[in-house]
């Protein structure tokens, strides 16, 4: 088992510095971890905020737009419920050595990109041919 790096609060992953070296990865096992946290407690607020407002609303456009709301949240939270099981597989990638790098080419991902989107799988140059051809697909 390897040795914990300490990553100081000021640090941002540098182009000079070997590739996915144990301090970058440090970094971005930190950030992923950071961002999860965020998004469960976000989750367990959602949850208990409309365990608590389970009540009757006589008025029909009041009510309505209650359910409106509770269907915006619900929405949002299972977008954030898919985010965090993207994180857990970019956590996987940091564990088995391959986090980093193009899952279609095997190229390194840019830091710059991984430091925006921690959590993704292609490099940019990639990310754009799959969007270009989702679209040339979606338009038949």
């Amino acid at each position: 088992m390897k040795a914990e790096v300490i990553v100081p609060d000021d640090y941002r992953p540098a182009d000079d510095e070997p590739f996915m070296s144990d301090r970058q990865l440090a970094y971005f096992r930190s950030k992923l971890l950071a961002w999860k946290s965020e998004l469960m407690s976000d989750s367990k607020e959602t949850i208990e905020t409309l365990q608590d407002n389970t009540r009757a609303i006589p008025d029909m456009s009041d009510r309505a737009s209650e359910e409106t709301d509770r269907a915006l949240e619900l929405r949002t939270r299972d977008r954030q419920r898919k985010l965090v099981s993207k994180i857990d597989a970019a956590l996987r990638r940091i564990e088995e050595g391959e986090y980093g790098y193009c899952e279609v080419t095997g190229d390194p991902i840019s830091l710059r990109r991984l430091d925006a989107r921690p959590i993704a799988t292609m490099s940019l140059e990639a990310q754009e041919r799959h969007e270009r051809r989702e679209r040339v697909h979606r338009d038949d």
